[in-house]
């Protein structure tokens, strides 16, 4: 008897075909969207050391030509890369007169601050200390003992990751809310179908953390979910949310197409903007992995695949930016 089309097609591709139900007729979730329990895990989340590390950026954004800046819990950084590709960062602002370092130019080692020609660089003035930075060869981090508050550690705390991190995508994005409120967005998973029917169907949450007592034994979410990619189309998987530390969510897929393939969203703060509104700057990196043989060929194109990636992370988050201001906004009119 011949294979089906679709039958030869599974073999080789991780596409299966299911019905699509109306938006309005999938099984409402808000029942199960317990908010006390959305409280207690992010509660448990935001108690986990930190090492006062902070994502500001992705790898392929620091550079050795020119300097990059940003601004974590109001205090302004700059960032960039010697001869060598070593990543150094350092305060934002010049010690002489105040200008900002990420217009300097780069001389290997050092800055040189264009107003005056100050040349800034690891113990070149007791002004201008760097500070730690790190790079795990996806994102670059910054530690700040000044705003962590917390035990600094040498290296940040990360997540389980693959083995082989070339096909990845950095997102970024900033929203007029918290961290916390970020975090809160993703320990809600029962709103991914409704909320961005375009991307979910099928999802089921299996397991959540307990309301009390939450450890890091048993404070995992557990769903399964298809990721869609046309109307009849989808990749089904089994996904685990879990915090590393209070400013990071990681979803890993822990069965089916991909396993060990990650989303890490990070949350940032900025500091207050202009209206004095807290401003948080999400980083957010896909790390796709596949024991498919076919999937060697991704890292070859991945120039390719990044932009796709990219597209796929805005569209979600220019919704779930949307969910977390709003959860900011009620908060913050509430205190």
């Amino acid at each position: 008897m011949n294979e089906s089309p679709l039958a030869r097609l599974s073999k080789v591709s991780p596409l299966q075909r299911f019905s699509p139900e109306k938006w309005s007729r999938q099984a409402p979730t808000h029942a199960d969207a317990d908010p006390g329990l959305i409280a207690a895990a992010l509660r448990w989340s935001q108690q986990l050391p930190g090492g006062n590390w902070y994502v500001f950026a992705g790898s392929r954004q620091i550079r050795d030509d020119r300097p990059f800046g940003t601004t974590i819990g109001g205090v302004e950084i700059v960032a960039w890369r010697d001869r060598a590709g070593a990543l150094h960062v350092g305060p934002g602002a010049c010690p002489h007169l105040g200008a900002p370092l990420d217009a300097a130019a780069v001389d290997d080692t050092a800055l040189i601050c264009r107003w005056h020609g100050l040349r800034l660089g690891n113990g070149d003035t007791a002004r201008w200390c760097p500070f730690p930075g790190y790079d795990d060869g996806v994102l670059a981090w910054v530690r700040l003992d000044s705003i962590g508050g917390q035990t600094p550690t040498d290296t940040p705390i990360l997540g389980a990751r693959p083995t082989d991190t070339t096909v990845h995508a950095v997102t970024r994005l900033v929203g007029v809310c918290e961290p916390r409120d970020i975090i809160a967005n993703r320990l809600d998973p029962w709103h991914g179908s409704w909320f961005h029917p375009y991307s979910f169907a099928r999802l089921e949450v299996t397991r959540t953390p307990p309301r009390t007592r939450i450890t890091e034994d048993n404070h995992r979410f557990l769903l399964n979910v298809t990721f869609r990619v046309t109307r009849t189309l989808g990749v089904p998987v089994e996904a685990e949310f879990t915090c590393p530390d209070p400013r990071t969510i990681v979803m890993r897929i822990v069965a089916g197409e991909g396993t060990g393939s990650v989303v890490e969203t990070h949350a940032s703060p900025m500091g207050p903007g202009p209206d004095g509104r807290a401003r948080t700057a999400v980083i957010e990196t896909v790390i796709a992995s596949s024991e498919r043989p076919g999937f060697r060929y991704a890292r070859h194109v991945v120039g390719i695949l990044r932009p796709l990636m990219n597209h796929a992370a805005n569209r979600l988050w220019r919704d779930d930016m949307a969910y977390a201001e709003r959860r900011y906004q009620l908060r913050t009119r509430r205190r």
